[in-house]
């Protein structure tokens, strides 16, 4: 695909369609990544995003157990 380079204020820009956009959830904000030759633009996703589903479905499936003791459980007098 081929784009023409704009003007936008003091700057220059590409222009993204909305189908683009939409096609790749690209919603505010993009992660550029700089190569040798080429410059990728892919989605920036939330940190954390869905986990409360996840974390919903775990606790139906009864997989929100504590893997390893909680170290203030254990007795540490001596």
């Amino acid at each position: 695909m081929e784009l023409p380079i704009i003007k936008i204020g003091n700057s220059k820009g590409l222009r993204l369609s909305k189908e683009i956009l939409k096609r790749y959830h690209m919603d505010d904000k993009v992660e550029l990544i700089l190569k040798k030759d080429h410059i990728i633009i892919k989605p920036l996703k939330a940190a954390r995003s869905k986990w409360d589903q996840a974390f919903q479905k775990m606790h139906e499936n009864g997989d929100d157990v504590l893997l390893v003791n909680d170290v203030f459980e254990e007795d540490i007098s001596e």
